[in-house]
This record gives C-alpha cells, sequence and structure tokens, in this order.
C-alpha cells in the first residue's frame, strides 16, 4: 500500500508499474453521475492507463481501510474524488475497486455502527 500511495503522490507511473500484477482487475463505480469504466479493466497496461489519469490529475492518496480491506481515498482541492479499496496478493496489487458515485463518497468519512 505503501508503495501504491507513494507512486500515485509522486507520480511515478513506473514505480506503479512495478506493483501491479499483469492481470489486474479495475472496477469502477461512478453510479451514472461521474465518469467511471463501465467494464472491468484487466491487464497491467489498460489498469496502468486509468490509473495514470488519476496521478496527471493532481490528485492525492492517503491510506485508510474500506470494509476491513486497505484502500486509498483520493482528494482534489481538499474534497475526495474516489476511494480505491485495493486487494493484494503475493506483494502485487491484484484487485482495485475504485467508487466515484458522489453518493456513496459522501458517507465515506464518517462511520457507520453495525449491530446483531
Amino acid at each position: 500500500m505503501e508503495a501504491f500511495q507513494r507512486a500515485v503522490d509522486t507520480g511515478d507511473l513506473q514505480g506503479l508499474l512495478d506493483i501491479l500484477a499483469p492481470d489486474v482487475v479495475f472496477l469502477g463505480d461512478g453510479g451514472g453521475v461521474v465518469q467511471a469504466a463501465l467494464e472491468p479493466v484487466v491487464g497491467i497496461g489498460d489498469v496502468a492507463h486509468v490509473l495514470g489519469r488519476f496521478v496527471a490529475s493532481g490528485v492525492s492518496a492517503e491510506p485508510t481501510r474500506v470494509n476491513g480491506a486497505p484502500a486509498l481515498t483520493f482528494r482534489l482541492d481538499g474534497g475526495i474524488v474516489a476511494v480505491v479499496a485495493v486487494r493484494i496478493d503475493d506483494g502485487f496489487v491484484t484487485g482495485l475497486y475504485a467508487v466515484r458515485n458522489p453518493d456513496k463518497l459522501s458517507r465515506v468519512e464518517r462511520e457507520t455502527p453495525v449491530s446483531r
């Protein structure tokens, strides 16, 4: 996660390529409100292209946890523009699930209690 965050924060595309698995999968959720991948993006080249657009946009990334899994919160001008849950296997990023839907992102910074 540290290497992924550092690659995003510094714009180091090669550093990003170094940690992506060859068959990495990227899924996006824009909720029909903001632009997001409509189908899974598969493979290091295509996923790097998608992530490269994020990096080029000037976002900053901070580590967080979503549903108990490692994730990065992407901010631009102080506002949250995406939360990306990250799956890591054997030291490589194998899956990314990006939520960009503003309705869902509006609840990111508050904890939701769970009861039985």
